[in-house]
């Protein structure tokens, strides 16, 4: 801070401010500093760039909204809800070493919580659709006590706190999928609650700007950490909250100043960074940092000093004070100016140790969140400064180690008790035991009352949802016909169904196109004009191609949502349209469109969070496959898609080839998890590659759907027979292989398409278990084997992905099985040059099979060693994965 050379000059203007604000207001003054800010840049005077406020409350106590409920009655059920939660995580581990919990962030936040659902968090049980609260993931077990003082849990169910696999078990953190009617929204995985809070906000209001929806005056809630706003995907979406007036989106961060391991700025503040950067955002931004223990001392301080020390001190120091007590607090913070030590010398040292910060004060948070929902233009964060381990005395509080406390001793446990007013005696106390009052004492009633007023209990989720009356097979007429002499993608296929899609009659409002921004790219144009691109602002502009038939247009009630340049974002919409059924009782249909190498891998977390939250929905991964999207290079080209969607149990993927088994999919999808109402979403991968699309064959529908079908059989006849597989684009080699084997060989081959390798794993695995749990039933047969009964002659499959893939059904291939794939980093080059590369071209397909009927003693190895001269094979040929 500089120097005041003239301190009677700045008293001046201090009291000139002053009088136009008794005089004319505070609107007035604001107005002048703005001027005046404005004059000074056009005098070349540089301005401080900072944009935070000092570090006191941003809401001064006589602008406070007061508090109207019964503070004492809410002080002990906060203090119940508190024990409960403490003895559910000790109870959990005295019983079995290491199962864990975490008892220090709710510790900090229960007061954040507990104005929250005694004011503002709305239920569902009114004509309100109910507020959207994503709850922090460490704060499980806070929820859960308050549940069971509310009668929706029981005993045994804390009891089971951390153990599911028998049932009647409560999740370590939120779980839809584990809890199916309580949770709304997995949020443990940090920075993915922030994100995901945006973006529902976000199509919410697309739903009411379209008139799908009428939100009203629902709020969307977030709580997450301080630390936790290191996390990329916490803060990186926040500027399109500002930038679209998210009035009804409110941020509740708990500034308790350490994140796992310390302080989460202990050199510096954070509440002060995270203003900056919220106000810089666009964002409504209430500080919640003292108490109203400090309001008195803010009052009599005459000199400013209180405040400039507040300015003055750092994260780190703040956590010494409330863990060394009040004679340090004393020494250290205002023993640095005398004046200070004289504005307390008449508290003692208990009372300083108890000087309040304003996370724990139920009127500064009041305060805070009404002014956050009378706020309708802007966004609101809440920076609520708190202590981590708060009540747990020196076990636990502002200590460095505090996240990681399960359990705490006798004499802490005694004082914790002894802090909040507990019943339970000393007898009782080694038990942990739990308390809930008696159903008609005074504090069950006060809460009821406070629920029932704002529209029942929460967490709660709706897991029913309405089924929609989706589209025939015969919608998608002009995909089950061959293309004629006309090339077309699988991408291009995929954008006419969903064009046809969004004119239904039955579900076409409910269709969302959602692109990152590669609209163009997957040959997406022809839609602006036809939907429109949602804007919450309309078109301000008239773009300079609105001359043209596919302008770029903006709108209102525009269906398409393009996110930009962000994958986490659109599929974080993707993921509010998608769970939508149960959010606001309207089932939407998502289809996210994007480069399948941008899918899985640089989202991934986000995707296992859409299957814990039974999302129901289309991942389109576009321009898929090492070798089709060609021109792109190494961080374009997916070879690993697939595999990675494996990975969450309730996404079914697939990989077609031609525009009828893509048709057949999508119309299964939309059946299965919109009319059955089926807990699945689905990843298909589509190219860009361009070729005839054939008509699909007779009978092909249940194998196209199930994983494989027989494209073309062989004549037979002949002595030398192969199976060949295929996926994807890959599939077409495989078919230009089998001519050569045919003509150049005198091979025959029965040519399969794999639509989806994953699906016949899943199935063939579950038949193996079957078969295990079954032991004196006859054994039932995978599919796979099943179609492959009787089929002569070895196996041989190629897919544009890696070997892993395809190796996954290797145990249910009936004889010797090859497989052919993408191992090793993608480039750029031609597709017949990366197909040769990667050895899945055709030559490499004949190759393969030629080796396996040697293998097989059928021909002679020297039959292939000519081949390979004549595929123009070299058997020095460098490993693709070793470059």
């Amino acid at each position: 801070m500089a120097e005041d050379i003239d301190p009677i000059e700045t008293r001046e203007w201090f009291d000139a401010l002053d009088e136009v604000i008794r005089n004319a207001g505070a609107e007035r003054a604001g107005f002048l500093m703005r001027e005046l800010g404005r004059h000074a840049l056009e005098g070349h005077v540089r301005l401080p760039s900072s944009i935070v406020t000092p570090f006191v409350n941003t809401i001064p106590p006589v602008e406070e909204r007061r508090m109207p409920g019964d503070l004492f009655m809410e002080r002990k059920i906060r203090s119940l809800v508190r024990w409960n939660a403490l003895a559910m995580v000790m109870r959990a581990n005295d019983n079995d070493e290491g199962l864990g919990g975490h008892i220090s962030s709710f510790s900090s936040s229960a007061t954040l919580y507990d104005v929250g659902f005694n004011y503002f968090f709305r239920g569902p049980e009114s004509d309100h659709h109910g507020d959207l609260v994503f709850y922090q993931g460490h704060s499980a077990p806070g929820m859960y006590a308050r549940s069971y003082l509310e009668g929706r849990l029981q005993e045994e169910q804390l009891d089971n706190f951390r153990r599911e696999v028998d049932g009647n078990g409560l999740s370590s953190y939120p779980h839809p999928w584990l809890m199916p009617d309580y949770w709304q929204f997995p949020t443990v995985s940090m920075g993915l609650g922030p994100i995901q809070a945006i973006y529902q906000a976000h199509v919410m209001k697309y739903q009411q700007s379209r008139g799908l929806v009428d939100h009203g005056d629902r709020n969307v809630w977030c709580f997450m950490g301080d630390g936790e706003c290191d996390e990329p995907e916490s803060l990186g979406a926040i500027a399109l909250a500002g930038r679209e007036g998210m009035g009804h989106l409110n941020f509740v961060i708990n500034c308790n100043l350490q994140r796992l391991d310390g302080p989460v700025r202990g050199n510096g503040k954070i509440i002060q960074e995270l203003e900056g950067v919220f106000r810089g955002a666009g964002w409504n931004v209430i500080k919640v940092i003292w108490g109203r223990k400090w309001d008195t001392l803010l009052q009599k301080d005459k000199t400013g000093l209180l405040r400039q020390r507040m300015d003055e001190v750092c994260d780190g120091e703040l956590q010494n004070y409330k863990y060394n007590g009040g004679a340090y607090t004393r020494e250290h913070f205002f023993g640095k100016y005398p004046e200070l030590l004289e504005l307390v010398k008449d508290l003692s040292d208990e009372e300083i140790m108890y000087l309040n910060r304003g996370g724990h004060d139920p009127y500064k948070v009041y305060a805070a969140y009404a002014e956050a929902v009378a706020e309708k233009e802007r966004p609101t964060v809440i920076l609520a400064m708190t202590v981590k381990g708060y009540g747990m005395g020196e076990a636990g509080e502002a200590n460095n180690e505090t996240h990681s406390l399960k359990k705490l001793d006798m004499d802490a446990l005694k004082a914790f008790r002894d802090r909040f007013g507990i019943p339970v005696s000393d007898e009782e106390l080694a038990d942990v035991p739990y308390y809930r009052p008696s159903e008609d004492s005074p504090e069950m009633r006060y809460m009821r009352q406070r629920r029932e007023q704002l529209g029942g209990f929460i967490p709660s989720r709706r897991s029913e949802m309405k089924l929609l009356q989706t589209p025939p097979i015969e919608a998608f007429s002009k995909q089950l016909e061959s293309s004629g002499k006309r090339e077309i993608s699988t991408t291009m296929a995929f954008v006419r169904m969903l064009s046809s899609l969004a004119k239904d009659k039955q579900i076409g409002e409910r269709i969302v196109p959602i692109v990152p921004d590669e609209a163009r790219t997957f040959g997406m144009e022809g839609m602006f004009r036809q939907l429109g691109i949602y804007s919450s602002v309309g078109q301000r502009y008239t773009p300079h191609d609105s001359g043209q038939i596919m302008f770029y247009k903006e709108d209102k009630q525009g269906q398409i949502l393009e996110e930009g340049i962000n994958e986490a974002g659109a599929f974080s919409a993707w993921l509010a349209a998608a769970t939508s059924y149960s959010t606001s009782d309207y089932p939407m249909v998502p289809f996210y469109i994007y480069y399948s190498m941008f899918g899985f891998q640089r989202i991934g977390d986000l995707a296992w969070a859409a299957g814990d939250c039974q999302a129901r929905g289309f991942l389109i991964g576009a321009t898929a496959g090492r070798t089709t999207l060609n021109g792109e290079g190494l961080q374009h080209q997916d070879g690993h898609s697939h595999l990675q969607a494996s990975t969450i149990p309730n996404c079914i993927s697939y990989d077609p080839a031609y525009a009828y088994e893509l048709a057949v999919i999508i119309q299964d999808g939309l059946h299965r998890m919109f009319e059955l109402g089926e807990n699945k979403f689905y990843y298909i991968t589509t190219m860009n590659e361009n070729y005839v699309q054939p008509a699909m064959p007779e009978g092909a529908e249940e194998g196209i759907i199930r994983g494989m079908y027989p494209l073309r059989r062989s004549a037979g006849g002949g002595s030398l027979k192969v199976q060949l597989m295929g996926a994807g684009t890959i599939l077409r080699e495989v078919e230009a292989a089998a001519a050569i084997l045919e003509a150049d060989y005198g091979v025959e081959a029965d040519i399969w398409s794999l639509t989806s390798i994953n699906e016949l794993q899943r199935e063939g695995k579950a038949v193996q278990r079957w078969n295990m749990l079954h032991p004196e039933s006859p054994p039932r047969v995978p599919y796979v084997s099943q179609q492959l009964a009787g089929a002569q002659g070895p196996v041989v499959v190629a897919t544009d992905y890696m070997k892993s893939l395809a190796d996954q059904i290797r145990e249910f291939i009936p004889g010797r099985y090859t497989v052919l794939g993408t191992d090793g980093y993608g480039r750029s080059d031609t597709r017949g040059k990366l197909r040769d590369f990667f050895e899945v071209s055709r030559e490499f397909v004949v190759l393969a099979a030629l080796k396996a009927l040697a293998d097989e003693g059928s021909i002679e190895p020297a039959v292939v060693s000519a081949a390979m001269e004549s595929l123009g094979i070299s058997g020095d040929k460098v490993d693709p994965l070793t470059v």
